[in-house]
């Protein structure tokens, strides 16, 4: 009995006509379901600003990026490059040490700058719309090896302590016949 049942009930359950696949409304499912969830989101972040104070506020999407500025104090043979770097972002950034690149075609050489006059200040706290001075002395790099006065063009790349490489800025520190 109770098989006959079930075999009369799935003959009325089964007994469908077939109708074309329903794509375009699942697709507008799932964009109203996103649409939801977005305005759902905004809200609550929106919520979430009227009850922090304004110094403690974090924008909703964070960027990083610094303005990497390099000169030199004489045209050829500089003895010193002021490095400027600005926090242009709309967040904090940790600089790590930059990294000053003697380049000479295939072959370089890399320093690591801690600081100047026997002062390690670096990692750096950046807040944003903040900028950062740093005199570097190319005559001490030349006075450890000589050989550097032959390259032709140096470079400084600035990470954050994360790793990650946020600008760079090369100049040439002399003539050459090259343009690489």
């Amino acid at each position: 009995m109770v098989i006959f049942i079930f075999l009369i009930f799935s003959k009325l359950i089964f007994a469908q006509n077939e109708v074309g696949p329903d794509g375009n409304k699942l697709i507008w499912v799932i964009l109203i379901a996103i649409a939801l969830a977005v305005v759902f989101l905004f809200l609550l972040r929106k919520s979430i600003r009227k009850n922090t104070s304004s110094k403690k506020r974090r924008p909703f999407f964070a960027y990083r990026r610094v303005r990497v500025e390099l000169t030199k104090d004489r045209l050829y043979y500089p003895d010193k490059l002021r490095l400027i770097v600005k926090n242009i972002g709309n967040t904090y950034i940790d600089l790590d040490r930059p990294l000053l690149v003697f380049d000479r075609f295939w072959l370089q050489r890399k320093f690591r700058l801690n600081g100047i006059g026997n002062r390690l200040f670096y990692p750096l706290y950046l807040e944003k719309k903040q900028e950062h001075t740093l005199e570097i002395d190319i005559n001490r790099f030349y006075y450890h090896d000589k050989t550097l006065k032959r390259f032709p063009k140096t470079k400084i790349i600035i990470y954050d302590v994360k790793g990650k490489r946020l600008g760079s800025k090369s100049i040439y520190l002399r003539k050459t016949l090259f343009k690489f």
